[in-house]
């Protein structure tokens, strides 16, 4: 009888690897974005135009076109993000006319970049007599720290709200390029990009906020000065990190009298040398703790609902003499402290009655005033 092969047993084989097991003691990074969500579409058509109106009137006063009636029908959206060192609004609204006067700027310390990439329409801005024209495909790039006017007409728009801070090492550039309008290859890989980002906002977790403020910065830069492509590498990173930590330091030390880049080194865990470099884009460490305070105080002193005396108000952000402060702030604002504050008082408009809610929550003009704090 001829001898019985042993056949090799048939192992069952997985065409995909098994997951690795998860490791003990991880979790999954939740989403912390949620919108601060605007509409004057539930509003009656008559009431629509003035309620956008007191939405953006912490940046802007706006206006209607001629033969346009305030008892029309106005429906704008606002949807606001804020990634903490960035804001970032989708916007979609009627043609309309805007202005930011000086007097605007008297009485508000907010002086952020601003990016506007038009998705529909076009707009017209104009600063110094000088009119940029801005249509879908190009990136508008401006300052809010200066006076300018202009028209949109019906039109969807992305826009963002940067501080200065976080250009601290190239605001010469950017004060050159101020209401300029950017196309081109780079113009569009930052539209592209930033279409992006806007399609993951809900998703983004706190880790992911800084590194897109970041990414966002160096897009903006290698648009407006090309010749900056490329200086922010990784020691530029560590830097802006560093700037970061300062900043909140600086913020929460306000009142201390005799703050000091010593005090700030030893904080930081760095040189007084290495603190004094990393400061040197802003004019100093003493320069940047002295505006620090001064806008702080510009931003009380624009808020109607703080009722200090100005004195109070300088001692509450480190200043000690009157006279100090009053030279101070006249010299970094261009007006007293008591014209800013009057200036609050004389433009006061009477704004539309607000719907009450439940509970008070964020708004879009404490957005802007902690922009980047």
């Amino acid at each position: 009888m001829a001898e019985r092969l042993t056949q090799p047993r048939r192992v069952e084989r997985r065409r995909w690897p098994r997951d690795p097991p998860a490791e003990e003691g991880t979790t999954t990074a939740l989403p912390v974005l949620k919108p601060l969500a605007f509409s004057t579409r539930s509003l009656a058509p008559a009431s629509q135009f003035s309620a956008w109106q007191a939405h953006m009137s912490p940046i802007l006063d706006v206006s209607l076109p001629e033969g346009v009636a305030e008892s029309d029908a106005f429906a704008a959206d606002h949807t606001a993000w804020n990634l903490g060192s960035m804001l970032v609004v989708q916007q979609s609204a009627p043609a309309h006319g805007f202005e930011r006067p000086a007097a605007m700027l008297r009485s508000s310390a907010i002086d952020h970049w601003h990016v506007v990439i038009m998705r529909s329409g076009r707009s017209w801005t104009e600063v110094d007599g000088r009119v940029a024209a801005n249509r879908p495909g190009e990136v508008q790039f401006g300052s809010l720290g200066n006076p300018f006017s202009g028209r949109v007409t019906p039109s969807e728009s992305l826009i963002l709200y940067l501080p200065r801070d976080l250009f601290a090492q190239s605001t010469a550039s950017l004060d050159a390029m101020n209401n300029t309008v950017l196309s081109g290859n780079a113009a569009t890989l930052l539209i592209a990009y930033l279409n992006g980002v806007e399609a993951r906002l809900s998703c983004l977790t706190e880790q992911d906020l800084p590194r897109i403020a970041n990414a966002t910065r160096d897009m903006i830069l290698a648009c407006i000065d090309p010749a900056t492509e490329g200086e922010v590498t990784s020691d530029g990173t560590a830097n802006l990190a560093l700037i970061e930590r300062a900043r909140r330091y600086v913020q929460r030390n306000l009142a201390v009298e005799n703050l000091s880049p010593s005090d700030m080194a030893r904080a930081l865990g760095v040189s007084r040398t290495r603190l004094y470099q990393l400061f040197e884009h802003s004019g100093g460490v003493l320069h940047y703790i002295q505006r620090r305070r001064l806008q702080a105080a510009h931003v009380a002193l624009g808020d109607p609902a703080d009722t200090r005396r100005i004195i109070d108000i300088a001692e509450a952000v480190g200043f000690t003499s009157a006279a100090n402060f009053s030279r101070s702030f006249s010299k970094e604002f261009g007006y007293s402290p008591r014209e800013a504050r009057n200036a609050i008082l004389s433009n006061r408009r009477t704004q539309p009655a607000v719907i009450a809610t439940a509970e008070e929550g964020p708004s879009f003009d404490g957005w802007l005033k902690t922009l980047g704090s």
